[in-house]
């Protein structure tokens, strides 16, 4: 696509061809999408993340799988598919990839965890959140081509998702609530990528800088 498009000036704080070129506002028929998975996927990691970190009493757990199934689960993937409509290959999967995630956990926690014995439920949970973290990882090398404000969120992330699965396997509990930690930490950072794609895009301006990353 030759440069000077519409699409090519629309501002998408996430999309890893766009972010490093000049910030400009154009509208467009299509209203960017990640905002809306950001703001989905840090707000269920930060209330997850706060029974993980021991913060509040994990009786109340439970409450996670709503917020897994319908903001998590659900609005993130939607955001993923319109990712896919506006171009964005990064946030297309980054996005659909997180919705799949929550919505999984929802699932085990509602269907299949019962089937697994007792003694081996943490190591299954344990591979399934270290493999997470192997994606994770390796979306955080195209994310930064992107902004310093996302590549934050998928570093965090990455170093979350391989505390808990190293936790759970080996049944360490501090190990968890140090994940619960750096949890809370990315939950803020993807709030904060999410504000400041909204506020600009409403704006008009940069008012919130995300910072693009040089190609």
């Amino acid at each position: 696509m030759e440069a000077g498009t519409s699409s090519e000036r629309r501002f998408e704080p996430a999309a890893g061809r766009t972010a490093a070129e000049r910030e400009q506002f154009v509208p467009t028929p299509i209203a960017d999408p990640g905002p809306l998975g950001l703001a989905a996927f840090a707000l269920t990691t930060f209330v997850l993340s706060m029974f993980n970190s021991g913060l509040v009493s994990s009786a109340g757990e439970p409450i996670v799988f709503g917020l897994a199934l319908t903001y998590g689960g659900l609005a993130q993937l939607l955001a993923g598919m319109w990712e896919f409509r506006t171009g964005n290959t990064f946030g297309a999967v980054a996005f659909t990839s997180y919705g799949a995630f929550w919505l999984s956990f929802w699932a085990f926690v509602q269907f299949f965890e019962k089937s697994v014995p007792a003694a081996d439920a943490g190591h299954a949970v344990g591979l399934f959140l270290i493999a997470w973290g192997i994606f994770t990882t390796y979306m955080f090398i195209p994310s930064l081509r992107t902004t310093a404000a996302v590549a934050t969120v998928f570093g965090l992330l990455a170093v979350t998702f391989f505390l808990l699965g190293i936790g759970n396997a080996g049944a360490h509990p501090n190990i968890i609530k140090l994940g619960g930690w750096v949890g809370l930490a990315t939950a803020v950072a993807a709030w904060y990528a999410s504000f400041a794609a909204v506020t600009n895009s409403t704006f008009g301006r940069v008012v919130m800088p995300v910072k693009p990353l040089s190609r």
